[in-house]
């Protein structure tokens, strides 16, 4: 049919007529799977839309329908490559400006302009769709539809700042906005972002009818999806001061004032209501001007090329197909890792020692489907077919059948040992064994098995459903097979995993372990809870180091401390506090009491009797240690360890160290990552720094030979630096 075309050209963008008067405009990035909005692809589209507008004018175009010519893919956005080269901002606003005018003129045209989304659309391609005069989108799962440019550190600069708020109101759009968020088509409809959710094979029939429908002067009815009391609360300047008021206090609340694009977006948004379109367009492009330049958009622009090249990681075997999986422990982790094999569609046998450790396991899965469906991620019906996907068994029956099976038993070398060979010898030649350990060799296990071969480590981090990494850990026998059959698994769960090599504590928890250890040495020094966990909020983590370990666990850290201490000797020796808290009965969070004390799953406050909990551990007074010294000595520490990571040869390299941290600790991403950071602040003088550390608190800041080769070198982790 016309709108599905055979054989084009190389361009990107092509002009197809069906003779009726509706000209389709296809989007189709020749050797890619994606459409983005390149240069080449702008310039295309300027003289493309000066075409439209002459057979506008001889009456031969009547309507125009947007479209892509890529399955499952709308158009991805900007060409990021592009941003990152700028660094002037009067040429980035001279660019955003060149992409408003080219949108603008998209929207003047004086024919009626529908878009037919079909797959991702995200950045550029949503403002480009903003500009048409009706938007439709197929209901596939693969069409999702967003403005993810704040997760860049700029703002929708193409008219996307302007227009979303114009179209959908102030609060759906900064919700948007503000937070980078896709909406699949169903939910787009709700908010008013498109006109219409389509069933797949129909979109472009019916995109054409509405076509049709625009040239008889019968277009499709509109209307403001907004309910009463949120166009009440929009239309006034009182209202409107609330509603920015709190969108500030939640941005403020979530980024602690280090990201600056979600501010610019609400300033942009309130300094163009009531404003001419043109007018508003000029004060947005001024914003992504100053943004585009900034520290924070260069760091997390490299945050998101590591995120690219790790889907890319993969070793080059082909991975086997998994349709059907097994857990072996019913834990809060089994049950999370059961949870999100069946949200993907993978059926799942969770297996346990005993009735009530399934029924704990089967609970905290159902309590995360009842979660997504209280967030409206899934309609209750959903939630129940997938739920159905996972056969709890206190036998092995099923187990010959599996595709991989998950191990996530207590954290003991002798029990994995066994409950491996146990799976092993029920499972079929084929079948990928992975552990979900933390700090166990997975070499060692690999020694209890007739097939090491088919075996790997598979490190979920806690809690399951909600961190992003998983570290694919390689034992000394693992195939490419395995890894990548255990890569691939972990990508379709949607998760971000990074291959590592056996060794104590992986990547993220061995680099995490001087961290939490020097908090306890600062507590030793006389610092209080208060100063060290809010030096490192202030930095940017998500919480601070004492308050990690409270949601960790005693007994976990422990033990993990434990196997670095006894890989790594004195530089890692337990920091006196720490070694105080295996004489109390706190536990941490999941005990109630830790650093701070829990109530229903809240914190409530510092622990008061934490400090004659540590007895003779801590000075019975708290000194003044600065926050600058409190930041040194815990992440310069981590610095330090990352440098013998690589040259362990753990991981490929610094942009697996930073992926790793970011995803795996949440260090903030708005500082690039670990190394990034390092190699911003100079080797040089973090290695000066590590020295006067040294000589003042020990052996355990030693500054690694890689580290000080590379300060001596005048060079970074990254080679660029």
């Amino acid at each position: 049919m016309i709108g599905q075309p055979g054989t084009r050209d190389q361009a990107a963008l092509t002009l197809e007529q069906s003779g009726d008067g509706v000209a389709w405009l296809v989007f189709d990035r020749p050797d890619s799977k994606v459409n983005l909005l390149d240069e080449s692809t702008m310039q295309r589209l300027e003289e493309l839309l000066g075409t439209i507008e002459e057979q506008a004018r001889e009456n031969a175009v009547r309507a125009l329908i947007v479209r892509s010519g890529k399955d499952g893919s709308f158009i991805a956005g900007a060409d990021v490559n592009a941003i990152v080269a700028i660094t002037d901002p009067a040429e980035a606003e001279a660019k955003a400006r060149a992409g408003q005018r080219l949108f603008r003129r998209l929207e003047q045209l004086p024919v009626p302009t529908i878009a037919a989304i079909d797959g991702i659309c995200l950045g550029g391609g949503t403002e480009l769709v903003l500009a048409c005069t009706y938007r439709l989108a197929s209901e596939r799962p693969e069409t999702k539809i967003g403005l993810p440019e704040v997760q860049l550190g700029i703002i929708p600069g193409f008219g996307g700042t302007t227009r979303l708020p114009r179209l959908i109101g102030l609060r759906a759009a900064s919700d948007l906005i503000l937070t980078g968020r896709t909406v699949d088509a169903r939910r787009a409809q709700r908010i008013g972002l498109i006109d219409e959710a389509v069933p797949a094979p129909t979109l472009y029939d019916r995109a054409q009818a509405v076509a049709r429908l625009f040239m008889q002067g019968r277009p499709p009815e509109r209307r403001d999806r907004r309910d009463a009391a949120t166009r009440l609360l929009e239309a006034t300047p009182p209202g409107r001061r609330v509603l920015f008021s709190q969108a500030r206090k939640q941005v403020m609340k979530q980024t602690k004032g280090h990201y600056p694009a979600p501010l610019a977006a609400l300033q942009v948004m309130r300094e163009s209501v009531g404003l001419p379109i043109d007018a508003a367009l000029d004060i947005e492009a001024r914003a992504v001007g100053t943004l585009i330049v900034s520290d924070v958009s260069k760091n997390l622009i490299h945050v998101f090329h590591l995120m690219e090249a790790a889907k890319k990681a993969a070793p080059d075997a082909t991975a086997r197909e998994v349709s059907r999986a097994a857990v072996v422990g019913a834990g809060v982790m089994g049950g999370g890792i059961a949870q999100l094999l069946a949200s993907r569609g993978i059926s799942v046998r969770l297996k346990d020692i005993n009735d009530a450790a399934l029924s704990s396991g089967l609970r905290h899965a159902r309590e995360l489907f009842d979660r997504a469906v209280s967030r409206r991620r899934l309609t209750k019906r959903e939630a129940a077919q997938q739920m159905d996907r996972i056969a709890p068994t206190l036998e092995y029956a099923g187990f010959g059948q599996v595709d991989v099976v998950i191990e996530a038993v207590v954290e003991r070398m002798d029990v994995k040992k066994q409950v491996l060979a146990d799976v092993e010898s029920r499972t079929r030649e084929g079948c990928v064994l992975a552990t979900n350990t933390s700090s166990l060799s997975v070499t060692e296990m690999q020694n209890a098995l007739a097939r090491p071969a088919d075996f790997c480590g598979m490190h979920f981090f806690n809690p399951v459903h909600r961190m992003p990494l998983v570290e694919v850990i390689r034992g000394r026998q693992s195939s490419d097979v395995a890894i990548a059959t255990i890569f691939a698994l972990a990508r379709r769960l949607g998760k971000t995993p990074i291959i590592v090599d056996d060794g104590p504590g992986f990547l993220v928890n061995r680099i995490l372990g001087p961290y939490l250890n020097e908090a306890g040495w600062l507590l030793a020094d006389g610092a209080s809870i208060e100063a060290i966990d809010q030096a490192l909020t202030r930095f940017g983590m998500p919480m601070g180091p004492l308050r990690l370990l409270d949601e960790v666990g005693f007994d976990v850290s422990r033990h993990a401390g434990a196997t670095l201490h006894e890989a790594f000797g004195e530089r890692l020796a337990p920091a006196p506090p720490l070694i105080a808290l295996e004489h109390t009965k706190l536990l941490g969070r999941k005990g109630g009491k830790g650093f701070y004390v829990y109530e229903n799953d809240r914190e409530k406050g510092r622990n008061e009797e934490i400090y004659q909990a540590l007895g003779a551990a801590v000075p019975s007074e708290r000194r003044d240690i600065s926050a600058a010294d409190i930041r040194d000595r815990t992440v310069l520490a981590m610095v330090n360890e990352a440098a013998r990571v690589l040259e362990d040869g753990i991981v490929r390299g610094p942009g697996d160290v930073d992926l790793g941290m970011i995803t795996g600790t949440g260090f903030p991403p708005f500082h690039g990552g670990l190394l990034r950071y390092a190699d911003r602040r100079g080797l040089p003088a973090i290695m000066q720094r590590l020295e006067e550390l040294a000589e003042k608190h020990g052996v355990r800041f030693t500054p690694a030979p890689l580290l000080r080769r590379y300060a001596q070198e005048g060079r970074g982790f990254y080679p660029a630096s």
